[in-house]
């Protein structure tokens, strides 16, 4: 008996992972990339309990993951009239000590290169150069259009294709994204020497300027700096070799605490606008449902954007095998029961974390003074990862040891 086609539109960091635990459920994923094969476009990302436990899951994966373990996160104030450390916490050793999973950097084209890899080992097809264009849906099927005139048919649909979801776009219109305000300047450059071993995530505070940095290999760091600045597009590209330059050469390469030595031996230096997009009030229409950053985008500065597709993939998968055990072909109005209680429980959770990490980006990038002594305060005197949000992770999407999806290949 043939198994139930599922067509993912997207092969990013969502897809691939989706594909994985689709195929282990007994489902027949193929996923299809816009892109003409994989990129160097993007930074890192920040891999945390929540989306390492359903990593976890994925026979054999965490095991291939390069990176670099964080035990502790600091924040630290270059601005003259408040010079020195703000924060030290170590909720990351502790996090890791009582769910054997913790946090770590990652270089995003290397950990991508390996979720690609890993799903095609396991048998999931991934198709590059076929964008989405239009969907047309029948009593028991998704038929998808591509660019380049080919289509595909599936008994239905996931939406894993990012910030500018061609799939988005076909169920509820376009809408375009939310620019924050705020501009990020990023690179990675090898590890100051003073920094060597630390394994920490550090915040360094300035006036009119935010820096995040932390190991994502044994010798390498990756930093971004934010700034209020006008509109600038995200093409993950690096800046020319004279605007390169000047950043590295600028006034934030004298910043102390080893942020100024990364900043002026950065390489593959990016510029690009941070960006969210309104809440919908809902993720699918009949057989069709977007996941990740198609239903949610969110800036990055709490670090959840693939933590939050990875308990998107989790919940999905659940749900599909709570209700539907044998992976059979699904009715319309079965899935859209699914999709309906995937929905409401992540609309919620997702909405909530968008609005958190914008609103922890305005309290990072203040300007003058006083502002920027007022928000050292607000930093010294609150966690950096507060014990309500540090219980999320160990309660989402499932606690250790409760896991109700297991993978089989």
């Amino acid at each position: 008996m043939a198994k139930t086609k599922v067509i993912i539109a997207g092969a990013g960091i969502a897809g691939p992972v989706l594909a994985m635990f689709l195929k282990g459920t007994g489902y027949d994923p193929i996923v299809y990339e816009r892109t003409e094969s994989p990129t160097n476009h993007g930074l890192s990302l920040v891999l945390q309990p929540n989306g390492l436990k359903v990593l976890k899951l994925v026979p054999g994966l965490l095991d291939k993951v390069i990176g670099g373990r964080i035990k502790e996160l600091v924040q630290m104030s270059v601005l003259p009239e408040d010079l020195g450390e703000l924060s030290r916490s170590d909720a990351p050793a502790r996090g890791e000590a009582g769910l054997g999973v913790g946090v770590t950097g990652v270089r995003r084209t290397v950990f991508h290169r390996l979720l690609l890899e890993h799903a095609e080992s396991l048998g999931v097809p991934i198709i590059f150069g076929h964008q989405l264009v239009s969907l047309e849906q029948a009593a028991d099927s998704v038929t998808v259009t591509f660019a380049n005139g080919k289509t595909d048919t599936a008994s239905f649909v996931v939406g894993c294709d990012g910030l500018h979801s061609n799939t988005r776009e076909c169920l509820f219109g376009k809408h375009d994204p939310t620019f924050t305000g705020l501009v990020q300047t990023g690179g990675i450059s090898e590890t100051p020497e003073v920094l060597r071993g630390q394994q920490i995530v550090m915040n360094v505070y300035g006036d009119g300027a935010h820096m995040i940095a932390y190991p994502v290999n044994d010798h390498q760091t990756s930093w971004g700096f934010t700034t209020k600045e006008p509109e600038a597009k995200e093409n993950w590209r690096a800046m020319d070799e004279e605007a390169q330059r000047k950043f590295r050469e600028g006034p934030y390469s004298q910043w102390p605490f080893g942020a100024g030595e990364i900043i002026s031996t950065g390489q593959n230096i990016i510029k690009y606008g941070l960006y969210d997009r309104p809440e919908l009030s809902s993720w699918h229409k009949g057989r069709v449902v977007l996941l990740g950053d198609a239903a949610h985008p969110t800036s990055p500065h709490i670090g959840q954007g693939a933590n939050q597709a990875f308990e998107d993939v989790y919940h999905l998968v659940r749900l599909l095998t709570k209700y539907n055990p044998d992976a059979a072909e699904p009715s319309t109005e079965l899935l859209s029961n699914i999709f309906t209680e995937f929905e409401n429980m992540r609309i919620a959770r997702t909405s909530e974390v968008v609005k958190r990490a914008r609103k922890q980006g305005e309290y990072r990038v203040v300007e003058g003074v006083e502002e920027c002594k007022k928000r050292n305060d607000y930093f010294r005197g609150i966690p950096m990862l507060p014990p309500a949000q540090l219980q999320e992770m160990v309660v989402n999407p499932y606690t250790v040891g409760h896991s109700e999806v297991t993978l089989v290949f």
